[in-house]
């Protein structure tokens, strides 16, 4: 019989991480533990109030699943128990971690995968004045070895904190996430900006419901859809409008309808990003797995934090290292 452990937790960001819709000071996460009596599996999500989860919601979904747990409810069965979210996540990484640990793999081999190799992720640097996000820039690059920034932006002066990181840090590759903050009047003068001083990558730019206007414009920088994107069934709909969508976790319900939707996406002629919310290194080792697929990464939560859980993932300036099995897979 396997045992169902479910746990909210706090760990604090360091200083505040601010985006288009707000700022936190904190990561409040929902981790949950399979326990057969031999082994155990270990998941992590992130509850999102942009998509209408709650740490509280999530544990209710979670606690629901005890029975079919203890009867052997496998990770073949979620997508028709829970839709994809934050829960479903949860669960279905710790399954994962389970079924390796009980089969004596690595997950990776489990999902026919390639072995992870450290990979380069991206940095976020959270929406501030010009001035500030210069100096965060250039502390990221030439401190701590950065190579490839994510800048959070989608307010009032987008156009002068783009200057002002340029030129902060000339030799720094560049992603832009607006997290829905701009509007059709402003986004092809953001989209020019943004190809002047050579961001790669617009997340994002409008509203998920007002992104229609992304298949009337010429796109001088690639965009890719993130609230506009969540499991397979939202795939249709980015056709035209995105040249890559990001790849969640906590929005497609698990590793393994993400798995699916990185295979169909490429088959749609996507470029993929695996990304992830702000959480510890237990949310992004599963989210590892999809790095050999995606043309872009952003698994920095990690960084974000104040302390992460131990143990951890490994992270030497720009690279992060694949999990260990103690970790997860």
């Amino acid at each position: 019989m396997t045992e169902l452990l479910i746990t909210a937790e706090r760990f604090p960001i360091r200083g505040t991480f601010t985006i288009a819709r707000g700022s936190k000071t904190e990561a409040a996460v929902v981790t949950v533990e399979l326990r057969d009596g031999a082994h155990v599996g270990r998941g992590e999500c992130v509850p999102y109030a942009r998509y209408g989860e709650s740490v509280e919601g999530v544990i209710a979904q979670l606690a629901a699943l005890e029975k079919l747990v203890a009867e052997g409810l496998r990770r073949e069965d979620l997508m028709s128990v829970l839709p994809p979210g934050a829960a479903r996540n949860a669960i279905d990484c710790a399954m994962w971690d389970l079924d390796a640990k009980r089969a004596r793999m690595r997950a990776y081999e489990m999902a026919g995968l390639p072995a992870p190799q450290p990979v380069v992720t991206a940095y976020t640097l959270s929406l501030d004045t010009p001035e500030a996000m210069a100096q965060a820039a250039r502390a990221a690059i030439e401190e701590a070895g950065h190579e490839l920034l994510k800048l959070k932006l989608g307010a009032e002066g987008d156009l002068d904190r783009l200057k002002a990181i340029r030129a902060a840090v000339p030799q720094a590759r560049l992603i832009v996430d607006a997290n829905e903050g701009w509007t059709g009047k402003s986004l092809e003068a953001h989209l020019a900006a943004c190809a002047k001083v050579g961001v790669e990558l617009v997340e994002q730019p409008l509203p998920a419901a007002d992104d229609a206007r992304l298949a009337e414009i010429a796109r001088p920088v690639p965009v890719c859809a993130d609230e506009s994107a969540h499991g397979l069934e939202s795939l249709d709909a980015l056709a035209g409008r995105y040249d890559a969508l990001n790849i969640k976790l906590d929005k497609t319900g698990g590793l393994t309808e993400a798995l699916l939707l990185a295979r169909a996406a490429q088959a749609a002629g996507l470029d993929i990003m695996v990304g992830c919310m702000v959480g510890t290194s237990l949310a992004m080792a599963p989210a590892l797995l999809l790095a050999p697929l995606a043309r872009f990464v952003d698994l920095d939560g990690p960084l974000l934090l104040a302390a992460d859980r131990t143990p951890a993932l490994r992270y030497e300036g720009s690279l992060v290292y694949p999990p260990e099995p103690a970790l997860w897979g």
